[in-house]
C-alpha cells in the first residue's frame, strides 16, 4: 500500500465553459446509475432548514424499486457555517467522512475534531451538531434509518481516522485489494457498513459480485474500468456509482495512483417481506 497522504476528490462545482459538449459517462439504469463528478456543479446543490452557510450535493436517495436504504450528501461548508440540528428525524443514524478542511462534530455534549480523513458515526436518536472549522469544509453524510432487533441495543458512537485504521488485505491478493473498515463486521448491531476499498494499479475484484446488499461507492482517488450490471464503465476521481441489490460487479484498477472508493451497503438484517 502507498504511504503518500491520502487526497480525497471531490465535486467540481462551478460551470464549464460553453464551449463544452455534453458528453460525459452519466446513465441511470434500473440496475445501477453512474453520477460523473462532471454533472456536480453549483445548479444542482441543495439546501436544507436550519443550516447557515452550506449547500449540498444529494447523490443519493431511497428510490422505490431502486436502492431503497440510504442517502447520501456531500455536504459543503463556508464561513461559520453549520447546524444546532442537522437530523430531524430520530430513528435515522449518520456517519459523516470528511474530505477536504475540517469540522467540530458535538455529539452527545461531546465535542470532536475532524479533520480530512476523520470519520464519525452517529446512533439513531442521538443529539449531535456540526460546525465548520476551516476556510471551506466538504464531507459526505449518510443517513439509514435503523433497523431495530428485540435484544439488541444501538450501536456506540465511533470517531476516527482512517490514517489510524490498518486496512485489511483481502485473501489471497498479496496486498492488491484491501479495505479500511470503520465499523466493527462483527458488530451486529450495525445495519450499515462504511468503508474505504483500496485497488493497486493493476488490482482487480477478480468475480461479479452479486449480492442482495445496495452500494454507494464514491471515487476519491485513482481510475478503474468498473463492471456494472453487463456495462463496463470507465470511472474516476470524483465519479459516484449508486447500485441496486444484486446488480453484478467487479473492476480493474487502472493505475497510475491506487484506485480508492468509500462504499456504502446495508448488513445485518433480515429482508422485509412486504405485506
Amino acid at each position: 500500500m502507498s504511504t503518500k497522504k491520502n487526497t480525497y476528490a471531490g465535486p467540481l462545482a462551478g460551470l464549464p465553459p460553453q464551449s463544452d459538449l455534453s458528453v460525459d459517462t452519466a446513465v441511470f439504469t434500473d440496475a445501477y446509475a453512474v453520477i460523473p463528478a462532471a454533472t456536480m456543479r453549483d445548479i444542482v446543490t441543495s439546501l436544507l432548514p436550519g443550516w447557515t452557510n452550506m449547500r449540498m450535493w444529494i447523490i443519493a436517495r431511497p428510490l422505490s424499486g431502486f436502492a431503497e436504504t440510504f442517502s447520501q450528501y456531500i455536504v459543503e461548508l463556508k464561513g461559520e457555517g453549520g447546524s444546532d440540528k442537522p437530523e430531524d428525524d430520530a430513528g435515522v443514524q449518520a456517519a459523516l467522512f470528511v474530505t477536504d478542511g475540517a469540522i467540530d462534530v458535538e455529539i452527545d455534549g461531546k465535542t470532536h475534531h475532524l479533520t480530512e480523513g476523520g470519520f464519525a458515526y452517529i446512533p439513531a436518536g442521538m443529539g449531535w451538531k456540526v460546525k465548520n472549522a476551516a476556510p471551506l469544509s466538504r464531507f459526505h453524510w449518510w443517513r439509514k434509518r435503523w433497523q431495530a432487533v428485540e435484544g439488541l441495543e444501538k450501536p456506540d458512537v465511533i470517531i476516527t481516522n482512517e490514517n489510524d485504521i490498518k486496512p485489511n488485505a483481502m485473501p489471497d491478493t498479496n496486498g492488491s485489494w484491501a479495505t479500511t473498515r470503520f465499523m466493527d463486521p462483527n458488530d451486529i448491531r450495525h445495519d450499515m457498513h462504511i468503508t474505504i476499498v483500496t485497488l493497486t494499479p493493476g488490482g482487480s475484484i477478480p468475480f461479479a459480485e452479486t449480492h442482495v446488499m445496495e452500494h454507494g461507492l464514491f471515487v476519491i482517488e485513482g481510475k478503474a474500468v468498473y463492471r456494472l450490471n453487463q456495462d463496463w464503465v470507465e470511472v474516476g476521481p470524483g465519479d459516484f456509482m449508486w447500485l441496486r441489490a444484486f446488480c453484478p460487479q467487479c473492476c480493474y484498477a487502472g493505475g497510475p495512483s491506487n484506485f480508492r472508493y468509500l462504499l456504502y451497503k446495508d448488513v445485518n438484517r433480515h429482508a422485509p417481506i412486504w405485506k
